[in-house]
C-alpha cells in the first residue's frame, strides 16, 4: 500500500480547474520532485496533500485512509502530527526569535521542550543564532530555520515549496543537504520547484500543465 495516494483529484475555483484528474501514488520514504510552468496546479497540489485543503472531485488516501472527506481539526490534526510543511516565503513569526519560533511548532503539536528545539537549531546550524529574531538572519537562515520547525515533530512526510527560490547558491546547496538529510532518515520529501537543478536531487519527477499530470518518470541521473 503506498503511504499516499491521490485518485482522479480535481480542484475548482469558480471557473478555474486548477487540478484535473490528478492520480499520484506515493511509496514511503520516496523523494519526488513536482515540477510544471506557472499555473500549473503545483501549489493547489501541494495545498491538498499538505492538508491545507481539499479537493472537489477525487480522493486523496494516507494510508489507506480516505482524508479528502476529513473536516476542521481533525485534518489540521492530522497536518501537525504527520506532515512537516517548508515554505517558500518562510511564514515565521517576526515578535519572537529562532528558537520560540521552533517552540511555537512544538505548542500546537503537544509540549514544548526547550533542549529539543535547540537540538533542532543546531543541527540545521543555527545555534548560535537560536535568540534572534527572524529580521536579523539572513534569507538562508531563515530558510533553515523553516527546516528546523519542519523537523521538530518528527513528521513522516516533508512538503517544500520552492525550498532554495529566494536564495543564493551556497544556501541552496545547504538546503539541499539538508533535504537529504530527511530523507536518509527515513522521510516522504515532495519538493515542488522550477529548478531542475533542485529537481535532480530527487528520485522522481511529476510535471504538471494546466492542472494535469503530464509525465511521471524515475530520475536515472539523479544527483546524491
Amino acid at each position: 500500500m503506498a503511504l499516499l495516494e491521490l485518485d482522479g483529484v480535481s480542484r475548482v475555483y469558480e471557473d478555474l480547474k486548477a487540478l484535473d484528474g490528478v492520480s499520484i501514488a506515493v511509496e514511503k520514504g520516496e523523494w519526488i520532485a513536482i515540477m510544471g510552468p506557472s499555473g500549473s496546479g503545483k501549489s493547489t497540489l501541494m495545498n491538498i496533500v499538505g492538508c491545507m485543503d481539499q479537493p472537489t472531485g477525487g480522493r486523496v488516501l494516507l494510508d489507506g485512509r480516505d482524508i479528502s472527506k476529513v473536516r476542521g481539526r481533525e485534518l489540521t490534526e492530522i497536518r501537525r502530527s504527520r506532515i512537516g510543511l517548508i515554505f517558500q516565503q518562510f511564514h515565521l513569526i517576526g515578535y519572537l526569535n529562532a528558537l520560540e519560533n521552533v517552540m511555537v511548532a512544538q505548542y500546537y503539536h503537544s509540549m514544548t521542550d526547550e533542549k529539543e528545539a535547540m537540538a533542532a537549531l543546531e543541527r540545521v546550524g543555527l545555534a548560535k543564532r537560536a535568540r534572534h529574531l527572524p529580521s536579523q538572519l539572513s534569507g538562508g537562515e531563515q530558510q533553515r530555520l523553516c527546516i528546523a520547525r519542519a523537523l521538530i515533530n518528527y513528521p513522516e512526510i516533508i512538503l517544500a515549496d520552492e525550498p532554495t527560490g529566494n536564495l543564493d547558491g551556497s544556501n541552496e546547496e545547504i538546503v539541499m543537504e539538508l533535504l537529504h538529510e530527511m530523507h536518509r532518515d527515513g522521510r516522504t520529501v515532495i519538493v515542488v520547484t522550477h529548478s531542475p537543478k533542485v529537481a535532480d536531487h530527487a528520485q522522481r519527477v511529476i510535471v504538471l500543465e494546466h492542472g494535469r499530470l503530464v509525465d511521471d518518470r524515475r530520475n536515472t541521473e539523479r544527483r546524491e
